[in-house]
């Protein structure tokens, strides 16, 4: 069995370090909040639901090595905290929604130490909280798909995404637990192939049946009509737009030109209807992700690469979005609020 993606023991935070896998599957044991944000920068940790709940741990950290004898102080070095944490990934929601709860929580208190109690406690809230929604949006997601589906999927937004069983990959093992013949193709993700390494190898440890294709075979396979549906997370879902990990975009395109439901699995947290699609900063990378390859340069020197984290996808390319409260579906006029921010 996979250990949980991120858990609390103590005062340490314990996470698996995905830039490992699936060579091997090993956990970091973490003491420092700047060291877990140096995870999240580096992607040992990643996945919307999963960077809420190591923002969340980030702070809470924060809070327990806290050494100030008065509220003012103690709450200035939470903030201090919170501030490289949210700035590791600006284009995921959860993240800052994480921090922001535990910061909140840790607020109310009139004393350091029932504020950092408050905080420990928010933090492993967000965490327990994290494995009902996603067995819920998991429910809802499953009878969506009809059995013998072949889902294509982009990406990793399974259980090493968020704390366990997933979003896009829960509403899969839903299905699957519900009795129905499901197999799965994982497009690689180009450039840090987390299709290829985590989604394929979560399915494998699972037993269902998994294959693995280039970003670009996706179009094919429907043409072929080798796909019934398309299911995707996502890290941020605005009024007008879906977020998600680049090359969703031109999968919802193709699905739509090819009559194939193109389904969003996300938990409210994920929701900022406050903001438009033209408001989000989209997270740009090293251009070493795609520049160099197994440690060599392969893209000439002074050659330009442009290395974006997210696209967006418009909602009207997208047949319904999967929450823990059930399915949204267009036009999107009931799109929920965010909760907790």
């Amino acid at each position: 069995m996979i250990p949980r993606t991120i858990a609390r023991e103590g005062e340490v935070i314990v996470f698996i370090d995905q830039t490992l896998l699936p060579g091997r599957l090993e956990t970091v044991r973490c003491t420092d909040p700047e060291r877990l944000a140096t995870a999240i920068r580096r992607l040992e940790v990643r996945g919307a639901p999963a960077l809420g709940i190591a923002g969340a741990y980030g702070v809470a950290l924060a809070a327990m090595q806290s050494e100030a004898g008065d509220m003012e102080g103690f709450l200035a070095g939470l903030v201090d905290a919170a501030g490289y944490l949210r700035g590791t990934r600006p284009t995921a929601v959860n993240l800052g929604w994480g921090i922001d709860r535990v910061l909140a929580a840790a607020g109310t208190a009139e004393t350091v130490e029932s504020a950092k109690e408050a905080a420990v406690a928010e933090a492993d809230r967000i965490a327990a909280e994290d494995e009902a929604t996603c067995r819920a949006i998991g429910r809802h997601g499953a009878a969506l798909i009809p059995d013998g589906a072949r889902v294509l999927t982009h990406c990793n937004a399974g259980a090493l995404a968020c704390s366990t069983w997933g979003t896009a990959l829960g509403v899969v093992r839903s299905a699957v637990e519900a009795g129905k013949e499901v197999s799965v193709t994982a497009c690689e993700t180009r450039p840090l192939l987390q299709g290829a390494r985590l989604t394929a190898f979560e399915l494998a440890e699972d037993g269902i049946p998994v294959r693995v294709i280039t970003d670009s075979t996706a179009a094919f396979l429907m043409r072929r009509g080798e796909i019934d549906c398309v299911v995707v997370g996502a890290d941020r879902i605005t009024r007008d737009a879906v977020f998600n990990k680049i090359g969703t975009y031109m999968h919802a395109v193709c699905a739509r030109h090819h009559g194939i439901p193109f389904y969003v699995a996300a938990p409210l947290s994920t929701f900022d209807t406050v903001r438009s699609e033209a408001e989000v900063v989209i997270e740009e990378r090293d251009e070493d992700e795609i520049a160099v390859f197994n440690g060599r340069r392969i893209v000439r020197e002074g050659v330009r690469c442009t290395t974006y984290a997210f696209d967006a996808t418009p909602l009207d390319l997208v047949s319904g979005i999967v929450t823990e409260e059930g399915v949204f579906r267009p036009p999107f006029d009931l799109m929920p609020e965010p909760r907790n921010i």
